[in-house]
């Protein structure tokens, strides 16, 4: 059962309304995690930003998925691995990368698995990683701007994840078929 209140365009606070439309507009629908985000309008701009700024990086659509699903899974975030694995599909990230994920195993392509270990790494030991996590990292072709871009998606995955686990948010009918347990 949903602990907090999954808002609509009607129930939301009024600075969240507008927000919650551009967010129907995009992707025809209100995402449950934006509906909960809704309760606190500057928690919903905090997370729409950061998304829109990671999307920007210098990462290509597997690298943002491989970020995102390796603090998911790490997190155990039933609510966006099954989302993220939709957004993957649509950004058409190959199935291998998106099931390896899923999976918490190793990644054929060693850059991104290079990316995958140091945002484990980033998480697991809260940003104290050692000089050796970063030689490896710099040795598959990544430099410093990664590093910190990685620091930027763990920031807009800890706004879903602790809320969806606070919230024990309802997984959207249009990511069903992706649903996942840890």
């Amino acid at each position: 059962m949903t602990t907090l209140k999954i808002h609509t365009i009607e129930t939301a606070p009024e600075k969240s309304k507008e927000i919650l439309v551009q967010a129907e507009k995009s992707f025809g629908m209100i995402p449950n995690i934006h509906g909960i985000l809704a309760g606190s309008s500057q928690l919903l701009t905090a997370y729409q930003t950061l998304n829109k700024l990671f999307t920007n990086t210098s990462f290509d659509a597997e690298e943002l998925t491989v970020v995102w699903q390796s603090i998911n899974v790490e997190h155990a975030c039933h609510y966006c691995v099954p989302a993220h694995t939709g957004i993957a599909k649509m950004m058409k990230v190959d199935d291998t990368i998106i099931e390896a994920l899923r999976n918490e195993t190793v990644l054929e392509n060693p850059k991104l698995e290079a990316l995958r270990t140091l945002t484990l790494a980033v998480i697991r030991t809260r940003g104290n990683v050692t000089p050796e996590d970063l030689k490896e990292f710099y040795t598959a072709g990544y430099k410093e701007q990664q590093v910190l871009e990685i620091i930027l998606g763990v920031s807009q995955k800890v706004i879903t994840n602790y809320t969806n686990h606070i919230a024990n948010t309802p997984v959207d009918a249009a990511f069903k078929d992706f649903t996942w347990e840890k």
